[in-house]
């Protein structure tokens, strides 16, 4: 009884995610475009909220979700994650709020 303000604060957080998965666990992410992903999207950066616990891959699909146009460029994308690099696929990413998601396309062209 001596601060009952913190016990209120802790138990929201603690009951705030009922699946048991690590997706309902989510966080805010800096996603930041380059080049030709940033003409896709529309934009150079937003925060987007993802689950923390998530694969390159799945990382990828969750911003596809949010700009469709982007996935003409999956095949030749490249991550950087906290500056980095990471190519897509089944590597787990442990992401906290406020990381750096670099989409890169290729700067040269074929």
């Amino acid at each position: 009884r001596r601060q009952p303000g913190r016990r209120r604060r802790r138990q929201p957080a603690a009951e705030g995610s009922s699946h048991r998965d690590g997706g309902s666990m989510r966080c805010q992410v800096s996603v930041l475009y380059f080049a030709r992903s940033a003409e896709l999207a529309g934009l150079r950066c937003e925060t987007l909220s993802v689950p923390r616990e998530i694969t390159s891959l799945q990382l990828w699909e969750e911003i596809v979700k949010v700009h469709p146009r982007l996935a003409v460029i999956r095949d030749q994308v490249i991550f950087a994650v906290r500056q980095e690099y990471v190519l897509l696929g089944d590597q787990l990413l442990v992401l906290q709020p406020g990381d750096e998601v670099a989409i890169i396309p290729p700067i040269s062209g074929g």
